[in-house]
């Protein structure tokens, strides 16, 4: 005799069975243990600096280790990491679990505003902190490579074409573009720079005396007030090499006359490639 025999010949059997599993299932649900797997994100907060030019020696010391010095004092942190390679520094900070990421991340801001005195005067901008989001990791790569255009071209057109269309689609919180971008870059030769007597101070103190634009203020007349808009900023290979870097009764010492200006790529220490054809990456 079986279950299914055994519950059709005694039917007040099989329902008084069935209440009691009933029973004994609500029970036992009630006192069920639940593990629960909360979706925690830790307080972590980046500062990024940027020093172009410096090698990974000069950014250690110069920037991340003073940055590193004073958020230490930071209440809360758990760990913090850094990497300094050749022209940027990068500054891992980790919190506990217990602490807020928007207490966070303005203490973080508030150390490093403090240590703006002890960093180089002439980096390229002040640092930035920023928040790091687990769902801002990039999800989906993107190359672009052609045939007839070179990388400077293509990351020109990503960053004006491509990637303001894909900020728009619904869905996109930001697009990242990875490639090489117009800079101008002074190649200058040490022999000349020594024979007029010359050093890298002075060509950067001249740069930073012509490559300037200032308000120019207003005419005014009678009846009329025009604008003044003065032209400083050098933009072409010509202006860099007629820049000049000393006057004096020997005579004018011109940029073209210890090197040369070339328009060029901003990094040519890496380079991003899919079947081995030059490509620019993009992120989202």
């Amino acid at each position: 005799m079986n279950l299914s025999e055994l519950s059709l010949r005694r039917p007040v059997l099989a329902i008084v069975c069935s209440i009691v599993i009933i029973i004994f299932g609500g029970i036992g649900y009630k006192y069920l243990g639940i593990r629960e797997y909360p979706a925690i994100d830790p307080a972590v907060v980046n500062v990024r600096t940027s020093y172009v030019g410096a090698n990974a020696d000069i950014i250690e010391q110069q920037i991340t280790e003073p940055l590193e010095k004073a958020i230490n004092g930071v209440p809360g942190v758990k760990n913090i990491t850094s990497t300094s390679s050749t022209g940027a520094s990068n500054i891992t900070v980790e919190f506990e679990l217990n602490v807020d990421l928007e207490r966070a991340a303005n203490d973080v801001r508030d150390k490093v505003s403090q240590a703006l005195g002890n960093l180089p005067q002439d980096i390229d901008a002040p640092p930035t902190v920023s928040k790091a989001d687990s769902d801002s990791d990039p999800i989906l790569f993107l190359q672009i490579q052609s045939q007839s255009k070179g990388l400077l071209e293509l990351t020109d057109y990503a960053e004006n074409v491509v990637q303001e269309r894909l900020q728009t689609v619904s869905g996109v919180s930001g697009v990242s573009v990875f490639g090489k971008r117009y800079s101008m870059r002074l190649w200058i030769d040490p022999s000349k720079l020594s024979a007029y007597k010359l050093t890298i101070n002075d060509i950067r103190a001249a740069l930073d005396r012509e490559n300037i634009e200032l308000p120019g203020g207003k005419i005014r007349g009678n009846t009329t007030q025009l604008i003044v808009k003065t032209f400083g900023k050098l933009t072409t290979e010509q202006d860099f090499n007629d820049l000049i870097l000393r006057e004096d009764n020997n005579g004018v010492v011109r940029y073209k006359d210890v090197g040369y200006a070339e328009l060029g790529a901003d990094n040519e220490e890496s380079v991003s490639r899919k079947n081995n054809v030059p490509s620019v990456n993009r992120d989202r």
